[in-house]
Parts: C-alpha cells; sequence; structure tokens
C-alpha cells in the first residue's frame, strides 16, 4: 500500500485545521509603537465601511514570535504590523496596511485564511543590554525601524486586540477586477502580557520604498512606544461582504507593483 500526501480525509482536514499554527499559543516579544500622521492621511488610507481615527494614529508593531507546532518543531518568526487605526459598527481596531513576515508559511496561512496583507522580509529584532530595536527590510530597502531605551516596568497585562483586512481574490480575467464579492474580516488577538515596559528616547524610521512606501504615512508625533513580552492566541471571523469599488482602490497595497502614482492628499 503506497501513501499519497496530496490528499487527506475530512477527518484529517478537520484535525489538522484545529492544529493550525494562526491558532496556536505563541510566546511573543514586541516592540509597540503608536505615533500620528496627517488625519487625511489616514482616512484616505482607510476603505469603507471603516472609520479612521479622527487624530490619525497610525500602528508599527514589530515582533519576535516562537510556537511549538509540534513536540519536535519550534517555529520562530520575525513579525510586523503596520495600520491605521480605525473603527467598525463601534469596534476600535486596525485597518492592515501592509504585515512583512520572515517566513512563507506565516505568510501563506494569513492570506489565504484572513487576506492579511502579508509579504516576506527580513526582520531583525533585539532586546538586550535595555534597549531595543527593529528593522524591516524588503527589496533591499531597510524602510521601517524603531528603536530605544528600555524603561519603567509597567507590569503584567492582559488585553484584546482587534484588527481588520479584506479576503478577496484578484479576477482571473485581465480588467475584471475580483472573482467573487470582497469579505471584510475582524481579526481578533488576545493578549496575555507577562512583562510590559515603556520605551524611552524612541525613535521611529519610515524610509521611501517604491514597494512598501509607509513615508507616505509621514510620522507628526509619536505617542508611545512599549516593549512587550507574553503570549498571544489568534482567531478571526468575517463581518460582511463588500462592494468591489470599496475595496480596489487599496488591495494593490498587498502586492508589489512598482510605479503606483497614488492619489493627492490635501493635509
Amino acid at each position: 500500500m503506497s501513501r499519497l500526501r496530496y490528499v487527506k480525509t475530512l477527518e484529517q482536514v478537520k484535525r489538522d485545521a484545529e492544529r493550525n499554527p494562526e491558532f496556536l499559543s505563541s510566546v511573543v516579544r514586541s516592540l509597540r509603537v503608536v505615533y500620528e500622521t496627517d488625519p487625511a492621511v489616514a482616512a484616505a488610507v482607510v476603505p469603507k465601511p471603516l472609520v479612521a481615527s479622527p487624530r490619525g494614529e497610525v500602528c508599527a508593531t514589530f515582533s519576535h514570535v516562537a510556537m511549538q507546532i509540534s513536540h519536535d518543531f519550534p517555529f520562530e518568526i520575525g513579525s510586523t504590523i503596520f495600520g491605521a487605526r480605525a473603527r467598525y459598527d463601534g469596534e476600535e481596531g486596525t485597518w492592515l496596511v501592509t504585515m512583512p513576515m520572515t517566513t512563507e508559511q506565516a505568510v501563506l496561512a494569513g492570506r489565504d485564511t484572513y487576506g492579511e496583507p502579508k509579504k516576506i522580509a527580513a526582520i531583525d529584532f533585539r532586546a538586550d543590554d535595555g534597549s531595543v530595536s527593529a528593522s524591516v527590510t524588503r527589496m533591499g530597502v531597510a524602510y521601517l525601524a524603531a528603536s530605544g531605551q528600555l524603561g519603567a516596568d509597567l507590569g503584567p497585562r492582559e488585553r484584546v486586540e482587534h484588527a481588520f483586512c479584506v479576503k478577496a481574490l484578484p479576477a482571473c480575467e485581465k480588467g475584471r477586477g475580483l472573482d467573487g464579492e470582497p469579505l471584510l474580516v475582524q481579526l481578533e488577538w488576545r493578549h496575555r502580557h507577562e512583562r510590559v515596559r515603556r520605551v524611552e528616547g524612541g525613535a521611529l524610521a519610515l524610509r521611501e520604498s517604491p514597494f512598501d512606501p509607509v513615508a507616505d504615512l509621514p510620522l507628526r508625533r509619536l505617542v508611545r512606544m512599549e516593549y512587550e513580552e507574553g503570549t498571544t492566541q489568534s482567531n478571526g471571523r468575517v463581518l460582511r461582504a463588500l462592494p468591489a469599488e470599496w475595496v480596489l482602490p487599496v488591495l494593490h497595497q498587498r502586492y508589489d507593483e512598482p510605479g503606483v502614482e497614488g492619489v493627492e492628499i490635501q493635509a
């Protein structure tokens, strides 16, 4: 009898879905940054029906994530979340603009399951000797970086964080837009932080990149910077279908399209 691993039984499909790394507990070290950009810019990058923060807040969270997928298979990745604070139906969260990851497994699981705007990148994360720093590099450009000194201990903390993204399929036929309705997805991250520290003297760099134009959301005021250690569990659900015209103006941001002209914003 031969074994064919390209096929599963339905029982195996159900069992393996419950062991999906997206749903496993993980040990996470993070550098979390919140800053204010021009409110008009933040509003322009957030699609309907979401409403951007009137303060133009943007979040950048750099992480080192360790998961034990099985007894003999530890899995470590670098992860970054960059997005604009937004609200949907009274629920606060972050509209995910880009999510660079260090591994193919993390990119595929998040994009296929939730529609997360993940891309492969090199992420350097360091926390030692009283300092913390992180940077993201793609296409030879270190376009996003943060650093600071570890300050006051803020104690343990538990909280639930939400984020929003769109699950959509670009059309097979050129010029057709999308195949099927795009779906608005709400992600839920349950954090249990054993340690939280304020980061002092923090700096955030948003450098020019034609493929990852985070510099188009310029830093106007640094709101806060914190270092966290703990565990996170993630999940998500579909909120509703959306008209394609609400999604198409921002959907291209998850792909590498050099030479995108963009739109003029009166900031």
